[in-house]
């Protein structure tokens, strides 16, 4: 691993539990990591500590194959050759945006520290607004500089503090994307912290997901979603609720009953004995549920998220409990309608059965 954090701990004084509490991840060379989780959950004290902002009390981080904290060893933040992007840009205002950019290079001759900056200006789109000045520029392109002025000195990791958060949804998502591809052309190796799920998902190689100061999985979007390790990201991560299911041994095959009715053919199904009496809680997507006028089981709209494409609904089964359905905006049911639904499902997440918080 380039970047490789193990049984990291950052305690501060006066606080009963760590902020951040036995990590270990790592990313290799050229990789990009996200950190979500919710607020306080210790996301962007892991990156300050990576960065070299927080003392560690116990656990290591390495870069490069160098120790960069751990027992007795804290390099100090500017021998780390990180690279930093805040929220708020921290852009000069007096500077133009060259001289921005070229603000952490002036220890290198003139002609080099001009090369850098143009090659950087170029990377990122902005060649023709060298000679502006960042109150000139959009919200989007001051990111871009700031980017830009962080790569130039040609770091070894590049750490970037939700970096999209002062910026309206479109252009967040669109810079997303744009700033992946920027930083992929330039090879670097990068761990951001965002509260968007949608950001996480288009910038990450691999996400972790933090709560209460732990890392609860470090993995790619799609096993998040579908294979999510703990309850607590089978929660966090995406649209679903948790149904009361009991599973069932059927002559070779395990049958799940919910009350959507039951459920076979369901890969990697565990057996009824993994649990006690077969009760357990399954993890219903709301790409599980499916609006069908002939099913059996009927669910009544008592809410509805208009999403442009898509509806989300929210529909209480005649058990009382609520599944959650992603239905295309042409179909419009009014709130307090009876709809047909059905599960249509081949993997479903099982958990030990217990109260949903």
């Amino acid at each position: 691993m380039f970047l490789t954090i193990t049984g990291l701990q950052v305690h501060y004084a006066r606080r009963p539990s760590p902020s951040v509490d036995a990590v270990s991840m790592g990313l290799q060379k050229g990789e990009m990591g996200v950190l979500i989780g919710p607020s306080g959950c210790g996301k962007t004290t892991l990156l300050r500590a990576i960065a070299g902002l927080e003392p560690v009390s116990e656990g290591r981080i390495e870069l490069g194959g160098q120790l960069l904290s751990g027992a007795n060893v804290h390099r100090a933040p500017e021998t780390r050759q990180i690279g930093m992007v805040f929220q708020d840009y921290a852009l000069f205002p007096h500077l133009s945006v060259e001289d921005n950019i070229g603000f952490g290079l002036h220890r290198q001759p003139e002609p080099a520290r001009r090369a850098r900056c143009a090659e950087v200006l170029a990377l990122v789109g902005l060649s023709a607004s060298a000679k502006r000045f960042p109150h000139e520029l959009s919200g989007g392109q001051q990111q871009r500089v700031a980017l830009a002025r962080a790569l130039a000195p040609k770091p070894q990791l590049l750490l970037l503090d939700e970096p999209f958060s002062n910026l309206d949804i479109e252009l967040r998502q669109r810079l997303a994307v744009e700033v992946r591809a920027i930083l992929k052309e330039a090879q670097a190796t990068a761990l951001f912290v965002t509260h968007d799920q949608m950001e996480a998902f288009a910038i990450g190689d691999w996400i972790g997901v933090m709560h209460e100061g732990h890392l609860q999985q470090w993995d790619d979007a799609y096993t998040l979603y579908h294979r999510p390790a703990t309850r607590f990201v089978a929660e966090f991560i995406g649209h679903g609720v948790f149904t009361p299911a009991t599973l069932r041994s059927s002559g070779e095959q395990v049958v799940v009953h919910t009350p959507l009715g039951d459920l076979t053919d369901i890969a990697e199904c565990p057996l009824p004995s993994a649990f006690a009496g077969g009760a357990c809680d399954v993890l219903l997507r709301s790409d599980d549920i499916v609006l069908d006028d002939s099913a059996p089981v009927k669910a009544t709209l008592v809410r509805k998220a208009f999403r442009g494409a898509e509806f989300l609904y929210t529909l209480r089964l005649a058990s009382g409990h609520t599944v959650l359905a992603h239905v295309p905006s042409h179909h419009d049911h009014k709130v307090g309608q009876q709809v047909g639904i059905r599960a249509e499902v081949d993997h479903v997440v099982f958990f030990p059965k217990e109260s949903a918080p």
